[in-house]
């Protein structure tokens, strides 16, 4: 009897993990009842709750460490808030940048820690705490891969490579673009995330962003013409991979002569 019930009960088990990882993380202060809460008023309990400590109670920052602990008992301290609308709200919360654990710590990608109607609230809620930039909308299909590939060496080669498979620099860990969408590419080209410069429209226009976008989107499926890519990252790995190669047939040649001469 027991033997009959194992299947079910591990199904069963099966279908409670997946949903506790349909659900948002754990570790977030949410209200009770969301979905009687409005949008702006959930925005705002949300942010009282996840944000507040870093960023100040009114989204104005906080200059100084606050000797006081807030949600998740972080010491937080944070930049302000207000004026940067839509725009960077979203980028850095559907994302998972935010919220940090620590302040002092490299926002990277990491799994989002809201829903959909909670990124939402968040993001109507900062854009209401001062006039700010919109979520953009870019149009990577009217862009131009190959002017975007002279645009992308310029301006981003220097860190995310040439290939768009990130890197190393000084004080950061540069992200590879494989998983940003092309909204995500316009927010973070204007914004400036971490260490990477802001670029306006002066020195990028949304004509040179749109064909950035497309060349990095054609770059996440490169046409490897030359052979095995090995992870698109330059031609060291290629290099290193050549000479042990070499070196193998080298001995092989050597140790063939060797036997040939000793007999």
């Amino acid at each position: 009897m027991r033997k009959r019930h194992l299947p079910l009960l591990v199904l069963a088990a099966l279908m409670v993990t997946g949903l506790a990882h349909a659900q948002p993380p754990a570790g977030i202060a949410r209200p009770g009842n969301e979905a009687s809460i409005p949008l702006l008023s959930l925005g705002a309990q949300l942010f009282a709750g996840n944000c507040a400590s870093c960023h100040g109670s009114d989204g104005r920052g906080i200059s100084a460490r606050d000797p006081q602990r807030g949600a998740g008992d972080i010491e937080g301290i944070g930049p302000s808030l207000r004026g940067v609308g839509a725009r960077a709200a979203d980028f850095y919360l559907r994302t998972g940048r935010m919220p940090l654990t620590r302040a002092d710590e490299e926002p990277n990608r990491e799994l989002v820690q809201f829903d959909g109607r909670e990124l939402h609230a968040l993001v109507a809620y900062v854009a209401s705490l001062a006039p700010g930039p919109p979520i953009p909308t870019p149009q990577p299909q009217i862009g131009s891969v190959p002017e975007g590939l002279e645009l992308f060496t310029t301006h981003c080669a220097g860190c995310h490579q040439v290939v768009a498979e990130g890197g190393i620099i000084t004080g950061a860990r540069v992200p590879p673009l494989d998983k940003s969408t092309p909204t995500e590419i316009a927010e973070a080209v204007r914004i400036g995330p971490y260490l990477m410069p802001a670029f306006s429209t002066k020195t990028i226009s949304d004509s040179d962003l749109n064909s950035i976008i497309a060349y990095v989107q054609s770059a996440k499926h490169p046409d490897d013409r030359g052979g095995w890519g090995i992870g698109h990252i330059g031609p060291v790995p290629e290099g290193l991979v050549t000479w042990l190669i070499a070196a193998v047939a080298v001995v092989a040649a050597c140790l063939v002569i060797g036997k040939r001469l000793g007999s």
